[in-house]
């Protein structure tokens, strides 16, 4: 099969399939409001009651829903978490959770088998230390969901250990010859990416179910290549649904306006700060993983100490991951910071928000946030670092020149990139000043971060139709909503 260019690979659509899940999804929303609260259990019933064992059904026999749930890092706390919310806003059954997660998910009533963190690594070379570590805590994974005895597993992100979790649990129940659990994984594999992507989505059918998709093209390259998949959009999404909440929001309103007053107040910076013109605040996100941390926190720091003799009135406001690893991490090394610092802790959508609005500018190690980023319509600088084995494979098996998403997506530089051998100190304070002092540079940036972000987004003629006929309002059409949908109503065949 010929490659699709990259540029094809993210057109904004989603298909049929989709479109008929949602228009399902929401008649069951409005059935349930007309019916009142004692037609709940009877409205989701009779919606989910299908000829063929949907995983509702497969739970009705026990009363009770189960579903496995892991993900590895801070990105797939959230996006798993709030999975986990709607899944029980949606399901006619009680739902019992299991798995490996972050403190998001525990706040849904998921225990950790064990902390998240302990599988939190990425890279190739970079996993070797703990090479013994992932083995025991992906032992442990399986035989914790044997144990639990889950009607469905949910993987998010984090592949390595996702797949391998997959295939094995697979594998066990055959030789059992147990009726298993369906395999879900959200976040389809980057294999628009990387030289030979599609070819191996064709084995990763032997023991994933259904993919979940967060970009427009995946879902149908994955059917293509014989691989069930539903483009649910994009979690950074959920963001606006989230700050918005109790607005009047439409499809037009994908951006999100922190209060930057609030925040200077709160921190005690003169509002004169953000107006003079030799003075900055620049908003700092070096990464959720610890590896990452260490190795980019460091070139950071001489970074800002090459900046703060360019701006005497410098300060940088540090997001904090919400990984206990990481926070003590920073804690240490910021005594040592060259500028003052002001530290946002993880897990603080607004503040997190507000500090963004308060900032002239970003720079960032490439991973979700760039697209938070765009979200804020802060124009930034993205950093990233890797072992020198693990740049020189990417180099090799990489098939587009860009890392963060919102370059993919548009297929042009429009974010500074300082990647591998090119992420120096002088190099992103180089990047940082330009960036600062050239208002078409930023402006560029805004402009397509907008487009970007509806990229993101079923269409917003679909929407408008979903709100004519359902008489559901737009903000109820999340991801975590679609691929809830999903699942239980997926078929096991």
């Amino acid at each position: 099969m010929n490659e699709l260019p990259v540029s094809a690979c993210f057109s904004p659509s989603i298909d049929t399939d989709a479109q008929s899940m949602l228009k399902m999804l929401l008649r069951t929303i409005r059935d349930i409001k007309n019916g009142g609260e004692m037609g709940f259990s009877s409205v989701l019933r009779r919606s989910f009651s299908v000829r063929s064992r949907t995983v509702v059904d497969m739970g009705d026999k026990d009363g009770e829903l189960r579903v496995f749930m892991v993900a590895g890092e801070v990105s797939g706390d959230s996006i798993a978490s709030r999975l986990m919310a709607s899944l029980k806003k949606l399901s006619p059954l009680p739902i019992r959770f299991s798995g490996v997660g972050g403190p998001r998910m525990s706040k849904e009533g998921l225990e950790s088998l064990f902390p998240m963190e302990d599988i939190s690594v990425m890279g190739i070379w970079e996993l070797l230390p703990h090479l013994n570590k992932f083995r025991v805590r992906l032992k442990e994974t399986i035989e914790g969901a044997i144990l639990f005895q889950p009607h469905v597993v949910v993987t998010v992100d984090s592949k390595g250990f996702s797949f391998r979790l997959l295939k094995q649990l697979r594998a066990r129940y055959g030789w059992q010859e147990l009726n298993g659990p369906l395999h879900f994984h959200y976040v389809a594999p980057s294999f628009w990416a990387w030289k030979g992507g599609e070819a191996r989505l064709k084995g990763l059918a032997n023991f994933v179910d259904h993919i979940l998709c967060i970009l427009p093209n995946e879902e149908a390259v994955c059917k293509l290549n014989g691989l069930d998949a539903t483009f649910v959009g994009h979690p950074v999404l959920e963001d606006i649904f989230e700050f918005n909440l109790g607005k009047q929001a439409s499809p037009h309103d994908l951006k999100i306006e922190g209060n930057s007053e609030d925040f200077r107040r709160k921190y005690a910076l003169s509002s004169e700060v953000a107006s003079l013109e030799g003075a900055a605040v620049i908003s700092l996100l070096p990464g959720s993983r610890l590896q990452e941390v260490i190795r980019m926190l460091s070139i950071f720091a001489h970074t800002f100490d090459q900046l703060k003799d360019s701006i005497p009135e410098l300060i940088t406001v540090i997001h904090v991951a919400p990984n206990k690893h990481v926070e003590n991490y920073i804690d240490g090394v910021i005594r040592k910071w060259p500028v003052p610092a002001i530290l946002i802790p993880g897990g603080h959508q607004h503040l997190k928000y507000d500090a963004f609005s308060a900032s002239r500018i970003a720079l960032c190690t490439s991973g979700t946030v760039a697209m938070e980023l765009q979200l804020a319509r802060l124009p930034c600088v993205i950093a990233y670092r890797a072992h020198i084995l693990t740049e020189w494979y990417i180099q090799y098996k990489a098939k587009i020149p860009y890392i963060s998403l919102p370059n993919i997506l548009t297929d042009s530089a429009i974010i500074p990139e300082a990647l591998f051998q090119a992420c120096t100190p002088t190099n992103l304070a180089s990047l940082l000043m330009k960036l600062m002092h050239n208002k078409g540079l930023q402006e560029e940036q805004i402009v397509a971060a907008e487009n970007v972000i509806k990229l993101l987004f079923p269409s917003e003629r679909i929407i408008n139709n979903l709100e004519e006929q359902m008489e559901w309002k737009f903000p109820n059409c999340t991801p975590s909503m679609i691929a809830a949908s999903t699942i239980l109503r997926h078929v096991k065949s």
